[in-house]
């Protein structure tokens, strides 16, 4: 008999990691087009804390309007429970993962923090069947970001944060950095640059020396001990998973004709000086793509892309899962195991 309430992390209004409270609440109804999926990981990104508080990082024109009680999350994998008739490609029992609704979801509308989600076929894949689901959940957002800034832009929806589309660069013989490295989206970045034939040049911490050499870094660059604007030059391309306005720091670091794509744009300020440099500045948003995902799959089941994970905690502990984000300097990802 289908069960009708569900665990969740919901919230009722905006704040720190004390407002996500640990609640009953239904399971949603299946649509067209979607399948429902008991949820066994989901994998924590920036957008979740940044809803949490209201995203006060956007400009208020920019901030999504939010209804409470909302449900955060994108990131999860798990079990095919529900298959709507209009859907092919997938049975119950079918091991699954995905980034669900996004940016469409952005607002609440993904809602992962929980023990069942509906997911739209054309966002989902079978899980690599090589990784647990906590490493399949911990993976969706940010490898597709790296995906979509390095490889393959997957779609052609209109950029939201430049005029004209994001285009990958050839990478095979180039020089990349990655600012950021060790983080979520940068672990990636640093294994995709590699895997299409790139010199890869790491900064991050020291601590995470190891980790990144592991990954392929070519070399690691410690910001503690060194000003890294100061020590490159004649690098084609900085892909900056830090972003914000410090990201012109870099371009006097890449060659003329090469490229600055800074993961998180708002609030650059260097496009005079790219512009007179010749260097191109871009970037995307990333967005839920079930196809790309299945090629990725194959990567991961294989070990060619790898997962890290800094630490996990049951999905009713997520305020201390989101306290460990507020501290920082994470290796890799936090996930959220459902019991």
């Amino acid at each position: 008999m289908p069960v009708s309430m569900m665990k969740a992390v919901v919230q009722h209004g905006f704040g720190g990691p004390d407002v996500l409270c640990y609640d009953d609440v239904p399971v949603p109804r299946l649509s067209p087009g979607e399948v429902l999926v008991r949820v066994r990981a989901v994998g924590i990104n920036p957008p979740d804390w940044y809803l949490r508080e209201g995203y006060k990082t956007l400009p208020p024109e920019w901030r999504p309007a939010a209804t409470f009680p909302l449900i955060l999350g994108t990131d999860i994998s798990g079990v095919v429970t529900a298959v709507a008739d209009d859907v092919e490609g997938f049975a119950l029992g079918d091991e699954v993962y995905a980034m669900v609704r996004f940016p469409e979801g952005m607002a609440g509308g993904s809602r992962a923090y929980a023990e069942y989600v509906t997911v739209p076929a054309r966002e989902l894949a079978l899980k690599p069947a090589g990784v647990d689901h906590a490493h399949a959940a911990a993976a969706p957002m940010s490898l597709l970001t790296a995906w979509q800034f390095l490889v393959d832009l997957g779609h052609d929806e209109p950029n939201a944060v430049q005029p004209g589309p994001h285009r990958p660069v050839d990478l095979k013989g180039k020089t990349v950095v990655i600012n950021g490295a060790a983080g979520g989206v940068g672990h990636f970045l640093v294994q995709v640059a590699k895997l299409k034939g790139a010199r890869v040049i790491a900064i991050a911490s020291g601590r995470h020396v190891t980790m990144l050499k592991d990954l392929g870094a070519d070399e690691v660059l410690d910001y503690t001990n060194a000003t890294p604007e100061d020590e490159l030059r004649d690098v084609d391309l900085v892909v900056d998973a830090v972003g914000g306005p410090t990201s012109s720091r870099f371009l006097k670091t890449i060659k003329r004709g090469g490229a600055l794509f800074p993961v998180f744009p708002l609030g650059f300020a260097g496009a005079a000086e790219a512009e007179q440099r010749g260097l191109t500045v871009s970037a995307t948003q990333v967005r839920s793509n079930g196809a790309q995902l299945r090629e990725l799959a194959s990567l991961l089941d294989s070990g060619a892309i790898r997962v890290v994970i800094d630490g996990s905690w049951p999905l009713a502990d997520a305020a201390k899962a989101h306290e460990r984000a507020a501290q920082g300097h994470i290796q890799g990802k936090l996930v959220l195991i459902v019991e």
